[in-house]
Protein backbone atom coordinates (compact mmCIF):
# COMPACT_ATOMS: atom_id res chain seq x y z
CA UNK A 1 0.00 0.00 0.00
CA UNK A 2 1.40 3.38 -1.17
CA UNK A 3 1.59 6.13 1.71
CA UNK A 4 -0.94 9.47 1.57
CA UNK A 5 1.48 12.72 0.50
CA UNK A 6 0.68 15.72 1.18
CA UNK A 7 0.28 17.42 -2.04
CA UNK A 8 -1.22 21.33 -0.81
CA UNK A 9 -2.30 23.30 2.36
CA UNK A 10 -5.19 25.45 2.56
CA UNK A 11 -5.43 28.67 4.35
CA UNK A 12 -8.52 30.62 4.80
CA UNK A 13 -7.93 34.66 3.96
CA UNK A 14 -10.06 37.26 3.46
CA UNK A 15 -7.88 39.35 0.87
CA UNK A 16 -7.13 36.58 -1.72
CA UNK A 17 -4.66 38.69 -3.92
CA UNK A 18 -2.85 40.19 -1.28
CA UNK A 19 -1.99 36.79 0.23
CA UNK A 20 -1.26 35.34 -3.44
CA UNK A 21 1.09 38.80 -3.93
CA UNK A 22 2.90 37.80 -0.57
CA UNK A 23 3.80 33.94 -1.15
CA UNK A 24 4.19 34.87 -4.78
CA UNK A 25 6.99 38.18 -3.84
CA UNK A 26 8.49 35.91 -0.64
CA UNK A 27 8.58 32.65 -1.53
CA UNK A 28 8.72 32.48 -5.60
CA UNK A 29 5.04 31.02 -5.58
CA UNK A 30 2.65 31.35 -8.85
CA UNK A 31 -0.89 31.58 -9.34
CA UNK A 32 -2.03 28.60 -11.27
CA UNK A 33 -5.81 28.92 -10.82
CA UNK A 34 -7.80 31.53 -9.69
CA UNK A 35 -11.47 31.70 -8.92
CA UNK A 36 -13.99 34.34 -7.31
CA UNK A 37 -13.29 32.13 -4.31
CA UNK A 38 -9.98 30.25 -4.63
CA UNK A 39 -6.32 31.18 -5.73
CA UNK A 40 -4.30 27.89 -6.34
CA UNK A 41 -0.59 28.61 -5.81
CA UNK A 42 2.39 26.41 -7.17
CA UNK A 43 6.12 26.77 -5.56
CA UNK A 44 8.69 27.13 -8.26
CA UNK A 45 11.16 24.68 -6.41
CA UNK A 46 8.44 21.94 -6.26
CA UNK A 47 6.82 20.76 -3.01
CA UNK A 48 3.26 21.36 -1.67
CA UNK A 49 0.26 23.53 -3.16
CA UNK A 50 -1.17 26.39 -1.10
CA UNK A 51 -4.69 27.04 -2.09
CA UNK A 52 -6.28 29.78 -1.03
CA UNK A 53 -9.77 30.07 -0.07
CA UNK A 54 -12.44 32.92 1.08
CA UNK A 55 -12.66 32.95 4.73
CA UNK A 56 -16.58 33.08 5.85
CA UNK A 57 -17.17 35.80 8.75
CA UNK A 58 -17.06 32.75 11.32
CA UNK A 59 -13.31 32.18 10.73
CA UNK A 60 -10.83 33.57 13.21
CA UNK A 61 -8.11 34.28 10.78
CA UNK A 62 -4.84 33.35 12.34
CA UNK A 63 -6.09 31.04 15.15
CA UNK A 64 -5.48 27.53 13.25
CA UNK A 65 -2.54 25.05 14.55
CA UNK A 66 -1.04 24.97 11.17
CA UNK A 67 2.91 26.11 10.31
CA UNK A 68 3.65 26.40 6.75
CA UNK A 69 7.28 25.73 6.83
CA UNK A 70 9.81 26.46 4.33
CA UNK A 71 13.22 24.48 4.19
CA UNK A 72 15.71 26.86 3.10
CA UNK A 73 19.86 26.76 3.37
CA UNK A 74 21.08 29.33 5.10
CA UNK A 75 18.47 30.54 7.79
CA UNK A 76 19.87 34.04 8.36
CA UNK A 77 20.75 34.70 4.56
CA UNK A 78 17.43 34.24 3.42
CA UNK A 79 15.27 36.10 6.80
CA UNK A 80 17.98 39.38 5.82
CA UNK A 81 16.83 39.11 1.83
CA UNK A 82 13.38 39.03 2.82
CA UNK A 83 13.59 42.20 5.15
CA UNK A 84 14.83 43.93 2.31
CA UNK A 85 11.39 43.00 0.47
CA UNK A 86 9.29 43.60 3.83
CA UNK A 87 8.81 40.40 5.81
CA UNK A 88 10.50 40.61 9.10
CA UNK A 89 11.05 37.06 10.68
CA UNK A 90 11.52 37.05 14.51
CA UNK A 91 15.21 36.18 16.15
CA UNK A 92 16.42 32.85 14.47
CA UNK A 93 16.37 29.84 17.09
CA UNK A 94 18.70 27.13 17.34
CA UNK A 95 18.07 23.09 17.89
CA UNK A 96 20.63 20.20 17.70
CA UNK A 97 22.23 21.21 14.39
CA UNK A 98 19.50 23.50 13.21
CA UNK A 99 18.18 27.22 12.86
CA UNK A 100 14.63 28.02 12.35
CA UNK A 101 12.82 31.64 12.57
CA UNK A 102 9.28 32.33 12.67
CA UNK A 103 6.81 35.02 11.20
CA UNK A 104 3.22 35.56 10.17
CA UNK A 105 1.73 35.92 6.82
CA UNK A 106 -0.67 38.92 6.16
CA UNK A 107 -3.81 36.72 7.08
CA UNK A 108 -1.46 35.84 10.33
CA UNK A 109 -0.99 32.65 9.41
CA UNK A 110 2.02 30.98 10.92
CA UNK A 111 5.18 30.62 8.32
CA UNK A 112 9.08 29.02 9.19
CA UNK A 113 12.14 28.70 7.66
CA UNK A 114 14.04 26.13 8.69
CA UNK A 115 17.46 24.33 7.64
CA UNK A 116 16.26 21.54 9.34
CA UNK A 117 15.85 19.08 6.50
CA UNK A 118 19.56 18.99 6.13
CA UNK A 119 20.15 16.82 8.91
CA UNK A 120 18.08 14.38 7.11
CA UNK A 121 20.71 14.74 3.97
CA UNK A 122 23.49 14.38 6.95
CA UNK A 123 22.39 10.97 8.25
CA UNK A 124 19.84 12.44 11.20
CA UNK A 125 16.10 11.30 11.31
CA UNK A 126 14.96 14.47 13.23
CA UNK A 127 12.71 16.87 10.95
Amino acid sequence: MNLPVITRIALYVRDLPKIAAFYEKHFGFRSTVAAKDKIVLKPAAGGCVLVLLEASRGHRLGQSCVKIVFDVPDVKAFKEARLKNGLKFGAVHRGPGYEFANARDPARNLIQISNSHLLKEMGSDRD
